[in-house]
């Protein structure tokens, strides 16, 4: 555990940190949370590049119990609902896990191909279980006691394109500044990785 210790520290504190500024508007078609939320890839990828799968998984199932707490939390307070806190966990959960996978199956190539395909296809699974089961209306009947009417108000899509469901251009800025950090995180992952290695063979 003390050699995982940092990259729990570091999971836990961007679950918390995405929890506390999803509640904050960036734009139309944001929040802040967007912005750090992508962060948790670079860490699952930092943590199975030099610790391995295992070491990575269990990362991320400290991260999973510290967003269950936060959505507790937020529930007492009123911040969210139960809708939204399932869809959250399932898609933090399953995309970190599919994270995990590609990189350990790509982890033999090119140093950034693992974390970048990881990234991307994690990304777009995140995507796709969040805003689908937290506001498609095709789920609504599973719960009867969110009204997310306002998710499915239909206008342009990011304000310009064709007719589609708000929350359907929420998903695509979400998933457009996730694809943009996939790639920007490289320098860091390059880096960090880097360091990591060196000091490593040192203690050895």
């Amino acid at each position: 555990m003390p050699r995982i210790l940092p990259g729990v520290i570091a999971m836990a504190t961007v679950v918390v940190a995405s929890n506390i500024l999803v509640q904050h508007l960036l734009g139309s078609w944001l929040t802040w949370g967007a912005l750090t939320y992508p962060v948790a890839f670079l860490v699952t990828d930092i943590m199975n590049r030099i610790y391995g799968p295992s070491a990575a998984r269990r990362v991320v199932y400290a991260g999973f119990v510290t967003g269950v707490v936060c959505s507790l939390i937020a529930a007492g307070m009123d911040k969210t609902t139960l809708r939204i806190a399932i869809a959250s966990g399932a898609a933090f959960l399953s995309a970190q896990l599919m994270d995990i996978s590609v990189f350990n199956s790509l982890r033999k190539y090119n140093w950034w191909l693992p974390p970048l395909a990881a990234s991307v296809a994690g990304s777009i699974f995140d995507t796709v279980v969040f805003f689908s089961i937290a506001f498609s209306a095709t789920l609504t009947p599973l719960f009867p006691g969110d009204d997310v009417s306002w998710a499915n108000e239909m206008l342009p899509l990011l304000g310009h394109g064709p007719v589609q469901p708000l929350w359907v251009s929420l998903a695509v800025a979400d998933w457009t500044v996730k694809m943009a950090q996939a790639l920007v995180a490289l320098i860091p992952f390059r880096i960090i990785v880097g360091n990591l290695i060196q000091r490593r063979a040192q203690i050895h």
